[in-house]
């Protein structure tokens, strides 16, 4: 119960992001959010491809400006919401994933992906620009190596896409959902109010300067240590037993 597996099942369109694919993602995302029991959000697919992206047939039409900015709206929508959810999302990668789809994976927490894992962004080679997933790219990897992704549309492999920090870990294809259970089971571990408050200030810190990340995650440190479960843990290493969570 405290694990949310979200599975991209369109295998015979290779998982693209259709606007009902999105929308359907965003409400699964979205669902009971704030239950005491929901902890890990777990996001794969099925099929050799994780996900090839965008729809083009629904972005092939010049005339339905409406419908494409919809489609880009509602994918930069929850590619936001992944970090902003208060509980850690893990893509679990077994295939080819690309522009979107390279997007999703570099927009989750933590990502583990199979040896036989790839990540492109060739939207280049078709004349339509990764823009949108440059903007996760270029959070995840280091700057030149994002742009020579976005200039030449070659692929990753898993090995390179781990060196660059695009994914977390890398496992053979016959590990890789007892290396996603491993992780899922040590953060269940831990207190979800604590990881909440955890989550959402890396990723606010990230954004600002040095002195103010400083100054506000010193802030909520002392905010941390007001939290029930703060104090909790805090006794429990003290008294050295196991803390109990109430989340």
């Amino acid at each position: 119960g405290f694990y949310r597996n979200i599975i991209l099942n369109n295998p015979r369109k290779r998982n693209a992001l259709s606007l009902s694919m999105l929308q359907s993602l965003r409400e699964d995302l979205l669902h009971d959010v704030k239950s005491k029991d929901l902890r890990v959000i777990i996001i794969s697919a099925e099929g050799p491809v994780f996900c090839s992206g965008h729809d083009l047939k629904e972005l092939s039409s010049e005339d339905d400006v409406k419908h494409q900015s919809q489609v880009f709206e509602i994918c930069a929508e929850v590619m936001t919401l992944i970090q902003k959810l208060p509980v850690p999302v893990i893509a679990k990668v077994n295939g080819l994933a690309t522009a979107a789809g390279c997007q999703l994976v570099a927009s989750c927490d933590i990502a583990v992906a199979s040896e036989k894992s790839q990540f492109a962004t060739p939207g280049v080679n078709i004349g339509l620009f990764c823009s949108t997933p440059a903007v996760a790219l270029g959070r995840s990897l280091p700057r030149k190596v994002a742009l020579e992704m976005l200039f030449t549309g070659e692929p990753l492999s898993a090995q390179e896409a781990l060196m660059h920090g695009l994914v977390s870990k890398v496992v053979p294809e016959d590990k890789l959902e007892e290396e996603t259970m491993k992780i899922s089971h040590k953060i269940c571990e831990s207190s979800k109010s604590v990881l909440a408050l955890g989550k959402a200030t890396f990723y606010r810190q990230m954004t600002q300067d040095l002195d103010t990340a400083y100054k506000m995650t010193t802030q909520v440190m002392v905010d941390n240590l007001t939290l029930r479960d703060g104090q909790e843990g805090i006794e429990a290493f003290i008294q050295k037993r196991k803390p109990v969570w109430s989340h």
